[in-house]
């Protein structure tokens, strides 16, 4: 019997009024990048026109069997992750909307292996039907290598204890292979932490951005949306974490402004390919009602009319 996990969309009316720059029946082709249970889709279809068209990437299998219930004519979902986005046909789509990081159903749910607060298989993996799980990375990775995956992806400052000490595991009793196991290790590991946060939350978020490229893959689908967009087409970005929202308003602000070549001074400027329109976060009374939304931040771009 499968388990219905909920999932509640996060700044959903922000997002896809940002997205469709008000239109009440917006036409033209729009992106959801990252479908995930489909609640910013559902709604994007809801204001679209009867001549517009939805496309969705998720490289999550469990994301792709959801989005096979919604029949609608303009929707088609692709089995793959947004770095991809950029086949799409150039200058092709009105809007991109990337809403970034997990989703409660793949946290909540122990097969996945994302969350320490459920023991489990130590996978972490977006798209379980390829590549190496973590616990398959972590039987044969060198102790340098771990110590800096925690540090750079999980900010953690104990970075090299906590691989010494899974290394360490490793050479007495065997790889780590549930969630449970790495919990704990990181527990008796890091004496100190922030109040209200569990130990292992910076590891178990390195290992994830990690294990799926997440970063590399935010890095490449920004750049493809320049491509893709039309010229006052929208990009809309939800970040989670301060490495994510970093990359986003880093890449915004680059394609905000007119840049000089100062070896050629004379020479007309770069012209810029992006107004920052937007930063949102979300209400107070949606971080009552979903506390997994309080980190989140919403950016929106418009593409210039300039190439």
């Amino acid at each position: 019997m499968n388990t219905p996990w909920t999932h509640t969309t996060v700044l959903l009316n922000e997002a896809v009024e940002a997205l469709l720059s008000g239109n009440a029946a917006a036409a033209g082709t729009y992106v959801d990048a990252t479908f995930g249970r489909g609640g910013h889709a559902r709604a994007i279809l809801a204001r679209l026109a009867p001549e517009g068209r939805l496309i969705a990437f998720d490289k999550d299998a469990e994301a792709v069997a959801e989005a096979a219930r919604i029949s609608d004519a303009r929707f088609s979902i692709r089995h793959q992750g947004f770095r991809s986005l950029g086949e799409l046909p150039g200058a092709s789509v009105a809007g991109v909307l990337m809403d970034l990081g997990v989703s409660s159903p793949q946290i909540d749910n122990p097969v996945r292996g994302f969350s320490f607060r459920f023991d489990g298989p130590l996978d972490m993996r977006m798209d379980t039907t390829r590549g190496e799980s973590v616990a398959e990375w972590l039987a044969t990775a060198e102790l340098q290598q771990i110590a800096e995956v925690i540090r750079d992806y999980g900010e953690e400052r104990f970075a090299v204890q906590i691989a010494k000490a899974i290394v360490a595991r490793r050479q007495e009793r065997g790889p780590i292979s549930t969630t449970t196991e790495l919990a704990e290790l990181v527990a008796g590991t890091v004496k100190t932490r922030e109040q209200g946060q569990n130990p292992a939350t910076r590891t178990f978020q390195a290992f994830r951005i990690f294990i799926n490229a997440e970063l590399e893959e935010l890095q490449q689908a920004l750049e493809a949306s320049l491509s893709v967009l039309q010229p006052g087409g929208r990009l809309a970005v939800i970040s989670f974490h301060s490495l994510e929202d970093r990359i986003v308003k880093q890449f915004i602000a680059k394609h905000s402004k007119e840049v000089y070549d100062r070896r050629a001074p004379f020479a007309a400027p770069k012209v810029m390919k992006l107004n920052a329109l937007e930063r949102i976060k979300p209400s107070q009374a949606e971080v009552s009602g979903n506390p997994r939304s309080r980190s989140a931040i919403l950016r929106v771009a418009e593409r210039t009319e300039a190439n």
